[in-house]
């Protein structure tokens, strides 16, 4: 009984419950740990979209805000899936029963990032797109391609522009 009851408390120990701060759109922090959000891609902080008005805004700070607005101080549970090259935990999370990943996708504040998730949001993505929630209401470019080009020493205006955007 005794191995049971320890094999049982060093399986709940790998999650990670508790109040969560939102770094950014798909990154999260319980306990002093950094979580990323596994299988979506949100906008970078300083990445500019295109809303249904043409005008520039900032997408990536619209899905943190929109993110900390929906959790709302609630408890967040994270099951760990692996870890980044950055060390941090890539877990799927849920506040109330919803899991925060889909919830991004679904309402146009991050992407399905098939490369990970092998498709597990791809229908919520469609169902942002068909019904131009988010980022899906103008134009943007993907998170990853968005990062390559900083990383290609572009800037956030330059890599953001029309010439790059998904329509």
């Amino acid at each position: 009984m005794l191995m049971l009851l320890l094999l049982s408390s060093t399986a709940f120990a790998n999650d990670f419950v508790g109040q969560a701060s939102v770094i950014d759109g798909d990154t999260l922090e319980i306990h002093g740990t950094r979580i990323r959000l596994w299988g979506v891609d949100a906008p970078e902080s300083s990445q500019l979209c295109r809303g249904a008005d043409s005008n520039l805004y900032r997408c990536g700070a619209a899905a943190a805000n929109d993110l900390a607005t929906f959790i709302a101080r609630r408890p967040i549970n994270c099951t760990p899936v692996s870890e980044d090259q950055y060390g941090r935990s890539v877990a799927t999370c849920s506040a109330g029963g919803t899991d925060l990943g889909e919830w991004l996708v679904r309402n146009g504040l991050a992407l399905d990032w098939p490369q990970y998730s092998k498709g597990r949001y791809a229908a919520a993505e469609r169902d942002a797109d068909r019904s131009g929630r988010g980022m899906w209401a103008g134009s943007y470019v993907e998170p990853w391609l968005f990062r390559k080009c900083i990383r290609a020493g572009g800037t956030p205006t330059n890599c953001s522009d029309d010439a790059n955007a998904h329509p």
